[in-house]
């Protein structure tokens, strides 16, 4: 009886054991891994379903928007989408190797009239701050502090570390920062297309002959992998999208290398990178995104309209095209503002320049501020209530 028991137990072991075994060396994903793995390819067909809905109907800049529109709908009905970090990084220098790319004479002789236009902006972003603080702060009862966080335009991390620093509203700022670049990377292809602003996209030449092109892509893939990794490395404000794109526009603006990455590579790093900007909204509370959205659209149309009255203005005093200055002083972050300029077939060399260039100032000019309203109110506090009291 007991050999039966036996019997039958190696029966059923034999029907459970797996059909093969891991070759040596080889690791199984973990339940973990999989279960991660399982929504990253979630996020994807739900991000490519948007992009493919608004790209393949002509709209501007409708592989990144409608991978946006399509993941955040997603996060906001409570599936669980998630990139993987190291799947961003890597689109981060693809993507700087298509701006990179986009490179020509015309962008180098414009070059001399940039410092002018980065003084002008960081005019605009002081004011664009003002303006949205004080917004905040009298329309909607927000301290000040609190109010400057969320109205610094592009320096999320940095208004974020502050905040938790300094006792603000850190869930606040962090959802009216989110809506506004939500807002900004879907509204903005809308409204050019309805102004019928875009530019043409850029002549890629005949091309040369396979093994020529082949061996320009590799040069382009590994100077532009290096100088991403290498500006990461030294924490550069988006080192690794700004660095591809220096290494890509010299190649390409020198002349060196003609080869340009295929469409189909373009159209997916859109969509990757639309779905990591809708992830930002996963676990978001409805109600309380709802009211604050309503704060984030009164923020961004004060904002927006004075970097637009900024933008038109250098445009007019500098020659330069009020398309690329309206995105480049946009209130966004730096990333998405140049893709989108890529997408719109603008400039995006410009666009990121001037990203960058108002990254380094917000990032220079908000700590300095916190310090000042911190010893005001310190100074405020500190005089009595009745100045006639003894």
């Amino acid at each position: 009886m007991i050999a039966g028991k036996i019997g039958r137990q190696r029966l059923r072991a034999a029907i459970l054991r797996p059909p093969f075994r891991p070759l040596p060396g080889v690791m199984l994903l973990s339940p973990r891994q999989f279960y991660m793995l399982r929504r990253f390819i979630e996020t994807l067909v739900i991000g490519g379903a948007g992009a493919a809905t608004l790209g393949l109907a002509g709209m501007p800049a409708g592989w990144l928007s409608g991978s946006i529109v399509g993941v955040s709908a997603a996060a906001l009905a409570g599936r669980r989408v998630f990139v993987p970090p190291l799947i961003g990084r890597a689109v981060y220098i693809v993507l700087g190797i298509s701006l990179g790319s986009s490179v020509t004479p015309t962008t180098v002789a414009t070059m001399v009239t940039w410092p002018l236009s980065m003084l002008a902006l960081a005019l605009a972003m002081a004011a664009i701050t003002g303006t949205v603080m004080m917004y905040l702060k009298f329309v909607h009862g927000w301290d000040t502090l609190s109010a400057l966080f969320a109205a610094a335009p592009g320096a999320l991390a940095q208004a974020m570390a502050l905040a938790q620093d300094t006792g603000a509203n850190v869930r606040a700022i962090a959802m009216v920062q989110t809506v506004r670049l939500f807002i900004l990377a879907v509204a903005l292809p809308l409204i050019f297309a309805a102004f019928g602003v875009a530019g043409l996209p850029p002549p890629r030449g005949a091309g040369g002959p396979l093994g020529q092109t082949l061996i320009e892509l590799a040069v382009i893939i590994v100077a532009s992998s290096g100088t991403a990794l290498l500006a990461y490395r030294l924490n550069l404000p988006g080192g690794l999208i700004l660095g591809s794109m220096a290494a890509s526009g010299v190649l390409h603006g020198a002349g060196w290398v003609h080869a340009f990455l295929p469409v189909p590579v373009a159209i997916c790093s859109f969509v990757v990178m639309g779905a990591m900007i809708g992830t930002r909204l996963g676990g978001a509370d409805i109600r309380q995104l709802l009211r604050l959205s309503l704060v984030g659209i009164g923020a961004l149309l004060v904002g927006t309209t004075v970097g637009c009255l900024f933008a038109i203005g250098v445009a007019w005093l500098l020659t330069l095209r009020t398309e690329n200055l309206v995105i480049a002083y946009a209130p966004g972050a730096m990333e998405a503002m140049t893709i989108i300029a890529f997408a719109l077939h603008l400039d995006p060399v410009f666009v990121g320049v001037h990203q960058l260039a108002r990254f380094t100032f917000m990032s220079l000019v908000l700590p300095a501020t916190v310090g000042v309203i911190q010893a005001y109110e310190k100074k405020k506090k500190s005089l009595p209530e009745d100045p006639l009291d003894p």
